[in-house]
């Protein structure tokens, strides 16, 4: 098996930052998890890059992802929330635009998975809007993986991510409970399996001053790079360009475990 990502933040990993300041995330897990459930190692390559829109997405990272040597057998794709972000988006046109994905895989001989990235919209500013163009664009992409037998797995709807535990403290990106929790379902998605167990503990409370220290550390910092024009991946790069062997070693995410 050879397993490449593509996306933005969302499947780069950010929000489950290691101790040396570099990032797991899901996508990782994921990688872990299947080498698990083989029994055998397994390539994995992730070009996802934080900031990144759909566009740079379903392109370069795509093109990227499909030149590698050799080629991956397993593809999974996330994007659009940056998108969702922006004054003005087309929901629609961003459904069009994944559609030319499905037809290179199919054409490519890989399998596709395509994944909604989780629900934001209870912990930040905007949220009405955001919950509004991402419920519309999760169900143009749940309707174009049914049309082309595509395997779709819905973390947007995933009524556990709602909790606030599983959220990093910039309410933007999931942290590493939520990114355990979205690898669990993804590799159900893949593999097949029963319900993925929630994370135990108490959700904190959120007083007035935690609301002032979010908006000074997280919204003004995010407002004032949108008006320079500046994003946080301007200067990132993809943490996986080519191909990295991920052991069969026992692991166990979010509920999925491998001898």
């Amino acid at each position: 098996m050879r397993y490449a990502a593509i996306g933005d933040s969302f499947t780069e990993g950010v929000g489950d930052e290691r101790g040396d300041g570099a990032v797991r995330g899901w996508a990782d897990l994921v990688a872990a998890g299947l080498a698990a459930a083989r029994g055998a190692p397994i390539s994995y390559a992730n070009f996802a890059v934080r900031g990144r829109l759909l566009d740079d997405i379903v392109t370069g990272q795509l093109d990227a992802a499909l030149g590698l040597d050799p080629p991956p057998t397993l593809l999974t794709l996330n994007g659009g929330g940056n998108d969702m972000l922006r004054p003005h988006t087309d929901v629609a046109e961003l459904a069009e635009r994944t559609a030319p994905v499905v037809r290179r895989c199919a054409d490519a001989g890989v399998r596709l998975v395509l994944i909604s990235g989780a629900d934001p919209s209870d912990h930040m500013p905007l949220g009405r809007v955001v919950r509004r163009r991402g419920e519309e664009l999760t169900a143009r992409i749940a309707e174009l993986a049914a049309a082309h037998d595509v395997t779709y797995v819905d973390c947007f709807h995933d009524t556990e991510l709602h909790r606030p535990i599983y959220w990093s403290p910039d309410r933007l990106h999931l942290g590493p409970a939520g990114h355990r929790r979205a690898a669990g379902l993804i590799l159900r998605g893949i593999l097949g399996g029963g319900e993925v167990p929630a994370t135990t503990g108490s959700d904190l409370r959120r007083g007035p001053l935690a609301q002032l220290r979010y908006h000074r550390e997280h919204v003004l910092p995010w407002v004032g790079r949108r008006l320079r024009g500046e994003s946080s991946g301007d200067t990132a790069t993809a943490k996986h360009p080519d191909w990295v062997t991920v052991p069969a070693t026992r692991t166990v995410a979010a509920g999925f475990s491998g001898a």
